[in-house]
């Protein structure tokens, strides 16, 4: 499904003091992607600045630049090492800079490996500078995440998913430690008495 930019105008009520009663059209400028931070503090200092000179109305910012800063990036010649001949499980997603629903995960998968530090290590293959690695694994649709322990694959998800459906897939590779409740202990100590 592709869609179109369009830009839209609307119409705004200059306040009297600037000019006499009258509405003005104002061009808003089109959506590719970007997010558009105002610099004026209030709804009338923008649009005060937008008449006198509509460049200074607005600051574009890129967000996505810094969405893949915390995974390291993974390639051909690094495979083996990092994913293959690792003791800990590995997350591994694949994606690729034009992908939009890979933009969506990232910070899903910067925010598990925050959340698994000394669990499981996680890494991101860009399928554009290493194809032969998507290949060797039959990546057909990105993003994909494949989580691999000694060596080999043992779960995949494809698309982009929450984070409760990674989480899960972790869970289920993950070795489980037994918890014993405080309460339990507690009244097993009291009742020996």
């Amino acid at each position: 499904m592709a869609f179109s930019a369009v830009p839209i105008t609307a119409a705004v009520s200059v306040p009297s003091s600037l000019a006499s009663d009258r509405r003005t059209l104002v061009r808003l400028s089109e959506f590719r992607g970007l997010k558009i931070k105002p610099r004026s503090a209030s709804v009338a200092q923008l649009f005060r600045s937008a008449i006198q000179d509509p460049r200074r109305v607005d600051r574009v910012v890129c967000e996505a630049q810094n969405t893949a800063v915390d995974v390291p990036a993974i390639k051909d010649e690094n495979w083996q090492s990092l994913v293959l001949d690792c003791e800990l499980p590995v997350l591994v997603e694949f994606w690729a800079p034009w992908c939009g629903p890979c933009r969506m995960i990232h910070p899903i998968i910067d925010e598990l490996s925050k959340q698994y530090t000394g669990k499981l290590k996680i890494y991101k293959v860009n399928t554009d500078e290493s194809p032969d690695i998507a290949t060797r694994y039959g990546i057909r649709s990105i993003p994909t995440v494949m989580i691999f322990k000694s060596g080999e694959k043992k779960d995949s998800v494809v698309g982009a998913v929450p984070k409760s459906t990674l989480t899960t897939c972790i869970e289920k590779i993950l070795p489980h430690t037994k918890m014993v409740s405080v309460t339990k202990f507690a009244i097993f100590i009291l009742s020996s008495r």
